[in-house]
């Protein structure tokens, strides 16, 4: 195809090419565009703008980060223009970064209706999608793709992992005109499939059969006993046996203990319970399977990727432990515009975001280590120290030993003269 043409036709793509939404939190004035919700009162957090502890470019990497534990955060924004997808591809991309190496606490993000009440928003509000990382413990660890249809909230069937790391990830769901989906982390294609298979938007096309039973002369056994086979005459033995190398004590007194018994042992020739082998079974017929009619109550749909109004965008997540930082979010009807977006701002970020963590992680291993080597010291030095402290102390102790000993018992003959009681004069 001639080169012009491509031209075009990429001119053309990008000309039909709507952005519905994009947030990049440049500036403080975010904050005049989102809105808190009051519901949860003072359980609720803030948000704040930062780039967090390690990026590429402290202005260009900034998000609003979640500051605060143990708290319901709940933030939404209507856009300028509510829109459907009707027709046209539903392209949902935003980055996530839990630096705080989260234990339990959601990261995803919500689509809703334009009627949406931002200052009233809560867990019970109607939306449309909800995609994104939740992590709880080590056995939670998922990316959520929830899709509203008919009144109910219905999960993929699918265990999509997310990522648990300290790093910013992006994070982009993709559905298509002709239901089908994509899920992509940092770019790359993590999961896809139809949405009528791998969510429960419609009844079954197929049931079972209510009027279909086994026939009662089904036999479904493989496998039946040998009735040419017969038990052995001496296959009969008690499991258990007295032992014949028991002796009666020679202080045992019938009268007194009773009529001695040797003790009980297992027996070496006892075999088990017989049972006959097994042979095919000439009139198994296979296993049964319920046939199957097509459910009356099933109805297709073409249409369950569309929603005829999408209006705002938001979070409503619960964090135990804060520090989660979201940025660069993006609704869009092309795949290509997200590409782009994604070049232009996660894939920059993410290596020069990764040589800073590296750096901070290698000066804190090095004082880790010299903090380990200077104690070590310390500890050597003062278990040196040690003996010679408790020589003196004996040396000390002994020396006030001998100074607070008694003087001398022995006296001069005067001294004793002097001592002696006088006698009484007659």
């Amino acid at each position: 195809m001639d080169s012009r043409i491509l031209f075009l036709l990429g001119l053309l793509a990008a000309v039909n090419c709507t952005v519905h939404f994009k947030e990049t939190f440049d500036d403080d004035t975010w904050e005049s565009r989102w809105v808190y919700s009051t519901d949860k009162g003072a359980d609720s957090g803030k948000f704040k703008l930062t780039a967090g502890k390690f990026y590429g470019d402290e202005k260009r990497d900034q998000g609003i980060q979640t500051s605060q534990d143990a708290k319901f955060y709940q933030l939404s924004t209507k856009m300028e223009k509510g829109f459907s997808n009707e027709g046209k591809p539903l392209v949902l991309q935003y980055q996530v970064k839990h630096e705080q190496n989260i234990d339990c606490g959601g990261g995803y993000i919500k689509l809703f209706p334009s009627d949406i009440t931002p200052e009233k928003m809560n867990g019970d509000t109607p939306y449309h999608v909800m995609f994104g990382p939740d992590i709880c413990g080590p056995g939670t660890k998922r990316v959520h793709a929830i899709f509203s249809y008919k009144g109910k909230n219905l999960l993929t069937k699918k265990d999509i992992r997310c990522k648990d790391d300290e790093m910013t990830h992006l994070y982009t769901l993709i559905i298509n005109p002709d239901n089908t989906y994509e899920v992509r982390i940092d770019g790359s294609k993590v999961e896809s499939g139809d949405l009528e298979a791998d969510w429960d938007f419609l009844a079954p096309k197929k049931i079972k059969d209510p009027e279909a039973k086994k026939p009662d002369d089904w036999v479904d056994n493989a496998k039946m006993d040998d009735p040419e086979d017969k038990k052995p005459e001496d296959w009969e033995k008690p499991e258990l046996i007295p032992d014949p190398d028991a002796k009666k004590p020679d202080d045992w007194d019938d009268e007194e203990d009773g009529e001695w018994e040797p003790p009980m042992i297992n027996n070496p020739e006892y075999k088990g319970e017989w049972k006959p082998k097994q042979i095919d079974n000439p009139a198994y017929k296979g296993e049964w399977v319920h046939p199957e009619i097509d459910n009356p109550e099933y109805s297709a749909d073409d249409a369950l990727y569309k929603y005829d109004d999408i209006g705002a965008v938001g979070f409503e997540i619960w964090q135990v432990k804060s520090g989660t930082i979201f940025d660069n979010i993006l609704v869009t009807d092309d795949v290509a515009e997200a590409e782009a977006f994604a070049k232009e701002t996660f894939e920059v970020q993410k290596e020069e975001e990764k040589k800073m963590k590296d750096k901070q992680d290698e000066e804190a291993r090095k004082k880790q280590e010299e903090e380990d080597a200077k104690r070590k010291k310390e500890e050597e030095e003062k278990k040196k120290d040690e003996p010679e402290e408790e020589e003196e102390e004996e040396e000390e102790e002994e020396k006030e030993a001998k100074e607070e000993e008694p003087a001398s018992n022995d006296v001069t003959e005067d001294e004793v003269e002097e001592e002696a009681p006088k006698k009484d004069e007659l």
